[in-house]
C-alpha cells in the first residue's frame, strides 16, 4: 500500500473486496452520511468495454458501499463523447441500464440535463460556461479508468469532468460531442476544473491503457492498483506516475 498526500493506493484484488477496503481506509463513509444526492461519474466516452470505459462492476461495488452509509439519492451520470451514439445507448451497451434497474439507481444523460451558466473572468477559454445544474446539487464521485491519451497525455479524474460539458455548447463543430476542448486540451481542462471538481475520486488502475485512450495495448503487466482520495490533482499525478509519465510535463494536472 502506498499513501501520498490526500490519496491512498492499494493492490487490486477484486472490485467487491478492494473498493470497500479502499474507501474505508480514506474514511469515505463518514462524509457520505452528510449527503442528500450522490452523483457517480464514470468515464463512458463511448461504448467500448473496460478498460476503455469504467466497468459497471466498479460502479456496483461503489453503490453497495454507499448504500451501507447513506440513504441519499443515487445517480449514475454521464455525457458520452461518441460521434454517433447517444448516452442512453452507451448505458445500454455497457450494461449500466441493467445495473441501474437491479440496484434501483437513476441514470442521467448529462448531455441533455438542465444547465446553469457560470462565470470566471480569469479564464481565457471559458470566461463563462454552461454546466448541468445537477453537478452543483450533488456530491460528485468520479470513477475514471487510468489511460494514456492522444491529446491530454493521460486521462484521469480531471479530464473525466469533460463528461459534464453539454454538446450544444461544446461540440465545436466537430464530430465528437466535446470537440471544443480538443484544440487547447490542457488549458480547457484546467479552466473547466475551476468551475467543477469531483468531491471524491476512485480511480481504476487495475489494468491501464499505456498508449491510447480509445484502445491499443494494455499495460503489461497490469498496473493492479486502485486509488482514492479527495484531491483530484494528486490522484491524477499519482496515476501519471503509474503510467511511467512525468506529472510535471502534463500541464492540466499540475497543482491548481
Amino acid at each position: 500500500m502506498l499513501k501520498t498526500v490526500n490519496i491512498m493506493e492499494i493492490e487490486f484484488k477484486s472490485y467487491a473486496e478492494s473498493v470497500p477496503e479502499l474507501l474505508d481506509r480514506i474514511r469515505a463513509g463518514k462524509g457520505l452520511q452528510k449527503q442528500k444526492t450522490l452523483l457517480l461519474k464514470p468515464n463512458l466516452v463511448n461504448a467500448s468495454p473496460f478498460p476503455v470505459t469504467t466497468s459497471p462492476e466498479l460502479c456496483r461495488a461503489v453503490i453497495e458501499y454507499v448504500r451501507r452509509h447513506t440513504r441519499a439519492r443515487l445517480i449514475i451520470g454521464e455525457g458520452c463523447g461518441d460521434d454517433v451514439m447517444e448516452t442512453p445507448e452507451v448505458f445500454a451497451t455497457l450494461g449500466y441500464d441493467r445495473l441501474a434497474r437491479e440496484l434501483d439507481v437513476e441514470l442521467m444523460d448529462l448531455n441533455h440535463a438542465p444547465l446553469v451558466r457560470l462565470e470566471n473572468r480569469e479564464n481565457e477559454i471559458f470566461p463563462e460556461i454552461y454546466l448541468p445544474e445537477i453537478a452543483f446539487e450533488s456530491y460528485v464521485i468520479s470513477l475514471p479508468v487510468l489511460k494514456a491519451h492522444s491529446l491530454a497525455v493521460m486521462t484521469g479524474t480531471l479530464k473525466n469532468m469533460m463528461g459534464f460539458a453539454p454538446p450544444q455548447h461544446y461540440s465545436g463543430g466537430g464530430f465528437w460531442k466535446k470537440a471544443f476542448f480538443h484544440a487547447r486540451m490542457h488549458q480547457s481542462i484546467r479552466e473547466l476544473n475551476r468551475f467543477l471538481v469531483p468531491d471524491l475520486t476512485l480511480m481504476d488502475a487495475s489494468v491501464g491503457l499505456c498508449q491510447y485512450h480509445l484502445g491499443g495495448p494494455e499495460c503489461s503487466p497490469p498496473l493492479n492498483r486502485l486509488m482514492a482520495g479527495m484531491d483530484p490533482f494528486e490522484i491524477d499525478r499519482a496515476g501519471a506516475r503509474l503510467l511511467g509519465l512525468d506529472p510535471q510535463r502534463i500541464p492540466h494536472i499540475l497543482p491548481a
